[in-house]
């Protein structure tokens, strides 16, 4: 019996029989994470006065998952230890079963990401410090009315035993909620977060917005009157429940079956999606994740050219999920669900209602209808699995939606509120003759042009763990007589290198993982294939320090050998980071992926040009990605859906 099957056997058990049993990608619980910290702070060489930057399950071998069969199984978390007094990263194995440490080694020149313990600290620094306070009196301002936001601080030196460093940026808060539409702009600070050195750049006063930025019902009703009139109720009601179960962290809709986690880093995560075809699940995808976020901002000042969020690596954007509330982040009949997850100090954290699952209407399914009056067609429905984290100004939402036909969406929902810059112009006309960069979004306010690049992890496993990469092009030869010949070619990427692509527009490229061992009923190869949505070519030159530390951007798609540990594109320590780690290190033995258990990563870019239609507050926008059926069914395999 293959890996496969023998998970699919317990997919197909009834979901109560497995209610109270644990699974291997279950995460830690609470009482795990303290048996981890206590026997990692018992360690004779743990460092005092260390920070836990990550504490999570170490997951099991990707074969071990795929045969576990309810019996025993390995337990282990993983631990990323930071040594504030030493600057060093060690990164630790604690074997939960054994109680005892599996592993310790010290990364070199590694920064773990950026610490919500580190925050008072460094605010306590920057407020303290005379060359800062200067700056402030300078401007006529009250340093107890300031907000200073810490931000991961790019490349600082090429020192490879560099100083840990936070950048301090200031904002005049006043007595209102969004500080971030006056931004005190012309002071910078870099603080060591080992000495405590405070170093602070001051190029000069520049006039700050007023106070006509908030957000609050009242405030609003100032600037844009009366608000519209109350809408009716629009009302999903589930009297009988949902058609979804969710038993602990795996749920089974439809046909689809599929286990998930709340990652302190990556955020929400699949694991393990298949699709109940004929009596047996068929594996389609092991491990899903985003896997590096990247948001460059096209300023050329030099208190904004290192600007730029590597969110997943540097922040985390699981740590920094919201609390979600049904009505706004989702729909009133959307389930919440709890997690825990572990602080820098080690304690485990409630983690209430960060992750929403609910089903939504979605339009028609299919349909026909003929002149003689006859007609047939479905709706569809949708199953959401959705959580939304808060960055500073931006706030990033993920979901990933099922669909009854198959098909597994990714949508990145981005809302918030811009990153502005201070600037001395009140109206577009004296804004024109400072540059093209950013645009003018208030009196004062100018919001920088910038790029979002999200990545995408996806470890596909179509019908098993050999797969193929080929990639899908559409062109017209126009050599028959009527001139309309559409060919479509097939072309297989065979190594690492051969698959770093991009996108083309000429020939509405696609790239499909094919199982070539496994046909169906027509002689077809078994896929999958990515279907990409609204997409950006970097703009930052590519001698760019960001670009890189940021390889991941300079294509589309990506594919490598499946490697237990290659998790995150940009690598695994994007913070403070010199360049060149993830994607291109990892594809520079130019592996095979003909035929291998194989990972694609898939990088998609919005390039945002900002409108005052999203000032204050930006209307969220979606961009995202699909994996369809092509030929992994015979025929649709929605056509059972019940009317």
């Amino acid at each position: 019996m293959s890996r496969y099957l023998l998970t699919a056997a317990l997919l197909l058990l009834p979901l109560a029989a497995l209610a109270a049993a644990p699974h291997p990608l279950d995460p830690l619980s609470a009482e795990e994470m303290e048996t981890a910290v206590d026997i990692l702070q018992g360690f004779e060489a743990f460092p005092e006065d260390s920070s836990f930057a990550t504490l999570v399950l170490h997951e099991p071998p990707k074969d071990e998952v795929l045969t576990f069969a309810g019996k025993a199984f390995r337990r282990e978390a993983f631990a990323i230890i930071y040594d504030r007094r030493g600057n060093r990263t060690f990164e630790a194995v604690v074997d939960l079963r054994k109680k005892a440490l599996a592993s310790w080694a010290e990364m070199k020149s590694a920064q773990p990401l950026v610490m919500g313990s580190e925050t008072e600290r460094f605010t306590d620094l920057v407020r303290a410090n005379p060359d800062w306070l200067a700056a402030m009196k300078r401007r006529g301002i009250d340093p107890n009315q300031v907000q200073v936001d810490p931000w991961a601080p790019g490349l600082v030196t090429a020192n490879l035993n560099s100083p840990r460093f936070l950048r301090a940026i200031s904002y005049l808060r006043g007595s209102g909620r969004n500080y971030y539409g006056r931004p005190i702009e012309g002071v910078l600070g870099l603080v060591n977060m080992n000495s405590g050195k405070v170093t602070i750049t001051d190029t000069g006063n520049v006039p700050i917005a007023a106070p006509t930025q908030e957000l609050d019902a009242a405030s609003i009703a100032k600037t844009h009157g009366a608000p519209r009139p109350l809408l009716k109720p629009l009302i999903t009601n589930q009297p009988d429940g949902p058609s979804y179960q969710l038993v602990g962290n795996e749920v089974r809709w439809q046909r689809w079956r599929f286990r998930f986690a709340l990652h302190p880093r990556e955020g929400l995560v699949l694991y393990t999606v298949g699709y109940e075809d004929g009596g047996k699940v068929r594996p389609i995808l092991y491990r899903g994740s985003l896997s590096e976020m990247v948001v460059p901002y096209g300023d050329g000042d030099e208190n904004w050219a290192w600007r730029s969020a590597f969110d997943v690596g540097e922040y985390g954007v699981g740590m920094l999920a919201a609390p979600l509330t049904t009505g706004i982040d989702v729909p009133a009949h959307a389930e919440l669900i709890d997690t825990v997850m572990a602080s820098d100090a080690g304690e485990a954290v409630p983690y209430e209602k960060r992750i929403a699952i609910f089903e939504r209407d979605g339009g028609i399914l299919w349909k026909h209808a003929d002149y003689s009056g006859w007609t047939e067609g479905r709706r569809a429905r949708e199953l959401v699995l959705f959580f939304i984290t808060s960055i500073g100004n931006y706030d990033y939402g993920i979901e990933w939606v099922f669909h009854q036909d198959g098909t597994l969406q990714a949508d990145a929902i981005l809302t918030g509120i811009m990153l502005t810059k201070g600037v001395k112009e009140k109206s577009l006309e004296e804004h024109k003759a400072g540059g093209d960069v950013g645009h003018l979004v208030a009196p004062h306010v100018v919001a920088p042009n910038h790029q979002h690049f999200f990545n995408f992890r996806l470890d596909l496993d179509v019908d098993g763990e050999r797969n193929s990469v080929v990639e899908l092009n559409t062109e017209a030869e126009g050599e028959d007589e009527a001139l309309n010949d559409i060919t479509h070619t097939q072309i297989m990427l065979a190594t690492e290198k051969e698959a770093r692509r991009s996108l083309n527009l000429t020939t509405a490229r696609k790239w499909a993982v094919v199982n070539p061992c496994v046909k169906n009923s027509l002689g077809s190869p078994t896929s999958y294939v990515l279907v990409p949505g609204e997409n950006s070519i970097p703009y930052l030159a590519a001698g760019a320090s960001v670009r890189k530390r940021a390889g991941l951007m300079n294509h589309h798609f990506w594919a490598t050998q499946y490697r237990r540990d290659e998790l995150n594109a940009a690598g695994p320590y994007p913070n403070q980071s010199r360049g060149g780690d993830g994607l291109p290190k990892w594809i520079a033995d130019n592996q095979s992926i003909d035929n291998e258990d194989l990972v694609v990563w898939y990088t998609l870019g919005l390039t945002h040009v900002p409108r005052p239609e999203e000032w204050p507050i930006m209307n969220a926008t979606h961009v995202g990605f699909r994996l369809i059926p092509a030929g992994f069914f015979s025929r649709n395999p929605a056509l059972d859906v019940a009317k």
